[in-house]
């Protein structure tokens, strides 16, 4: 009898726990949508930070990674959905390896806004209309300028031997640029973070259209 309160209170906050990674999986994969449509792209952004969440908390061998948003205001924009929660998945979860072995605090940045293509914060030149910036920055180790150059090719990884593909940057960029009509670029320097930076365009470029 004295456990049976406790035990109802775990019960229910585990369902609760189950009920939103769900509805996380389904705005990530967005499956009822595979035409491009408008969206929200905040809540892709919050889904996938549901999905890693085991891997933010703290670790036996590592304290937690605090995350930090800075959401500007943002109309829903033109996407394939689950195209682009893929692109913020690969991004989130080389931002968390980045963070595996080096000092606390370890921290992640996530910050939207609006900008126009004329805007001194976008340094594509590449698209037309207003754009959606979302910037994604890891107090990680930084990358060194050789590995800047190869890091959206396929197949090439900074990882360990064993551990990713070194396809996640590869297919991010072509769903960014090839598919959006955008642009994908990193910004770091060894021992100083990394900083990837995602321009969106609002309404996708005829030319991309399909």
């Amino acid at each position: 009898r004295t456990d049976f309160p406790c035990l109802i209170k775990s019960m229910k906050m585990g369902s609760e726990r189950i009920k939103e990674i769900v509805l996380s999986l389904r705005t990530f994969s967005r499956h009822d949508e595979a035409e491009c449509t408008f969206v929200n792209i905040h809540d892709g952004l919050d889904s996938t930070l549901v999905i890693l969440a085991h891997r933010l908390k703290t670790q036996p061998d590592r304290p937690a990674i605090t995350v930090q948003r800075e959401y500007g205001p943002i109309p829903d924009i033109e996407c394939h959905a689950g195209q682009l929660n893929q692109v913020f998945m690969n991004i989130l979860g080389n931002a968390i390896d980045s963070l595996e072995n080096v000092p606390a605090p370890k921290t992640i940045e996530i910050s939207t806004a609006v900008v126009a293509p004329d805007s001194d914060a976008v340094e594509s030149g590449k698209s037309i209309g207003q754009l959606a910036v979302i910037r994604i920055r890891d107090s990680g180790a930084g990358l060194a300028e050789k590995a800047k150059l190869r890091l959206f090719d396929p197949f090439f990884t900074t990882k360990p031997v064993g551990k990713g593909t070194g396809l996640g940057l590869s297919i991010s960029y072509q769903i960014v640029v090839d598919k959006h009509g955008g642009s994908l670029k990193c910004i770091s320097e060894a021992g100083q973070g990394a900083e990837f930076r995602i321009e969106i365009p609002l309404a996708r470029p005829a030319v991309v259209k399909k």
